[in-house]
């Protein structure tokens, strides 16, 4: 199957957050792994958590190992939120992030972020990486916990009172095509993020490899064909 994406259709994006714009999944390795350590569980590696990592994280959890009959998945969760807010701004942004914001943004779009990230946490985040001016709405969840972008992203569907058709998500999970499924809006996928290749390509095939790849598309004519399962 291929895919067609045109940029000229789209007066909006909405970004993630996590792994799209920000790459953190090795610092997400290295905390859930001193987490496992601790508990005498099996380690991961970042290939093997980007094979099994999932939304809700609950689930993500309990297939590598915790036991929340032994204690509670809210206590996991702080103790993970914890850690790695400790050691937050040892990330760096995506190779292309600032660039890709800047230039949809001289190109006439406007920008928001829809993030499992809790909301003051975000937008302290978006401010430490001087990007926050780049969004007309920033929208993230209320809660450390990360069970899902459902709900806040057809809240922030609302907000922005733009036609979906004219909006495009850009993430990097199957969450992300769930969330904008649940939006009625299209969806592209970065596959630099917290789930690999082989996972996206069981939910779609809008898929790319790097923002750059991104930039290089839309410069290229806005649009472009999709050839062997990416875009």
């Amino acid at each position: 199957m291929t895919d067609i994406i045109r940029f000229d259709k789209y007066k909006h994006i909405i970004w993630d957050w996590n792994g799209t714009l920000l790459d953190d999944v090795w610092l997400c390795v290295d905390v859930i792994n001193e987490m496992l350590s601790s508990r005498g569980l099996e380690l991961m590696s970042i290939e093997k958590y980007r094979r099994i990592f999932d939304f809700p994280v609950k689930n993500y959890y309990l297939e590598i190992g915790f036991d929340f009959n032994k204690e509670p998945f809210e206590k996991t969760g702080i103790e993970f939120i914890n850690a790695y807010t400790q050691r937050q701004y040892q990330c760096s942004l995506q190779e292309k992030a600032t660039d890709a914001l800047k230039y949809f943004s001289e190109s006439g779009f406007t920008q928001s972020v829809l993030s499992a990230r809790e909301h003051q946490a975000l937008i302290h985040n978006l401010e430490y990486y001087k990007i926050k001016n780049y969004f007309i709405k920033i929208s993230g969840l209320n809660d450390n916990f990360a069970y899902g972008k459902n709900d806040s992203g057809i809240k922030l569907i609302k907000e922005l009172n733009i036609n979906p058709v004219e909006i495009l998500f850009i993430g990097d999970t199957i969450h992300d095509v769930e969330v904008a499924r649940e939006m009625a809006c299209d969806c592209l996928l970065i596959a630099h993020g917290h789930q690999s290749l082989e996972r996206l390509k069981t939910k779609t095939n809008r898929i790319l490899p790097s923002l750059n790849d991104l930039i290089d598309i839309y410069k290229s004519g806005i649009r472009h064909q999709a050839s062997d399962n990416t875009l």
